[in-house]
């Protein structure tokens, strides 16, 4: 028998990943019909408030990716309207979506981050690219300071242009963080947190793209782009400390529901952390159901431990 409660699903929005989150979306609300009897898709736009209100929402399920959906905004106003959400709350999801704030809450608790340097999108391209060489090399990482699903990453593992990654992203009135280039092979494993239930953590995976590529946009949602080897071939005590440190960052971010960790991981099987996703994707391609799906946990199965997990913390 399906349950009366109704579900709101959020996808879209103005965000540089908003098709990813309709397609994310569109996969969470089919599996939470099988369970709900009334699950509806809501856009991110200026008419949710009085959309969500006058059809009066029992939960909330965001599947929104990239500002404002995942930067704690969209949990803020779900606060103020007082809407039971699933996921992560204000803090955890503003913290996390800041790869500089989140990086400094790692770093001063002993997790394994790179350095890096941030600049604002006004600073000087010529002034920046002389700190970067100066300080990182020329083998670096541009990555948009708040942007997910690897949208505006540079990666020059070979050195190149710094100055003109640099003004790209500027131009897209972005701040950037800059990091070393890591040499290593791409990992995840996922957190899910419910309530009243034990926090537990997926395999680590092992993210595999053809040669010569890495894990960018294209290869993260084009079907048969990359493989998800599951476990990853690593020694057991290389897992068991990618799963810790997964742990530690979800609890030092203040994390709820749900999380995956993203690592680099060497010929030598040193770690590094690189972020945590506080609202993984959810298509067909995407890592965080692939780690719950290894633990035995279906689609369907994890749609609704996650909202059971919010309506059980609202009743409190």
């Amino acid at each position: 028998m399906t349950k009366t409660r109704k579900i709101a699903v959020l996808a879209g929005g103005v965000s540089r990943e908003a098709e990813v989150s309709r397609s994310s979306a569109a996969q969470v609300a089919k599996a939470l019909t099988l369970e709900y009897a009334d699950v509806r898709v809501f856009e991110l736009d200026n008419t949710l408030a009085t959309n969500l209100l006058d059809w009066h929402a029992d939960v909330v399920f965001p599947v929104l990716h990239g500002p404002p959906g995942e930067d704690g905004t969209i949990q803020g106003f779900l606060e103020i309207l007082g809407i039971p959400y699933v996921g992560n709350g204000v803090r955890a999801s503003a913290a996390a979506m800041d790869k500089g704030i989140a990086k400094s809450l790692f770093r001063s608790t002993g997790l394994p981050v790179c350095n890096d340097l941030i600049f604002s999108s006004t600073y000087s391209v010529v002034d920046a690219e002389q700190e970067i060489t100066a300080q990182l090399g020329e083998r670096v990482v541009i990555k948009p300071l708040n942007q997910g699903s690897a949208i505006g990453v540079v990666p020059l593992m070979n050195g190149g242009d710094i100055a003109e990654a640099l003004a790209n992203v500027f131009d897209m009135q972005l701040d950037v963080i800059v990091e070393p280039y890591v040499f290593g092979r791409e990992m995840t494993v996922g957190i899910l947190d419910v309530e009243d239930a034990d926090c537990i953590a997926t395999p680590v995976i092992d993210i595999v793209t053809p040669d010569n590529t890495w894990y960018d946009y294209q290869h993260r949602y084009s079907v048969g782009l990359s493989k998800h080897i599951i476990p990853a071939r690593i020694p057991a005590e290389t897992t068991r400390e990618l799963q810790q440190i997964t742990m530690d960052a979800h609890r030092i971010l203040g994390c709820r529901d749900l999380s995956r960790a993203d690592f680099i991981v060497d010929d030598n099987n040193k770690i590094t952390l690189l972020e945590v996703n506080t609202l993984p994707g959810m298509t067909p391609t995407s890592l965080y159901p692939d780690g719950m799906q290894a633990l035995g946990i279906d689609f369907t199965q994890l749609m609704i431990k996650l909202v059971e997990s919010a309506i059980k913390r609202a009743s409190r």
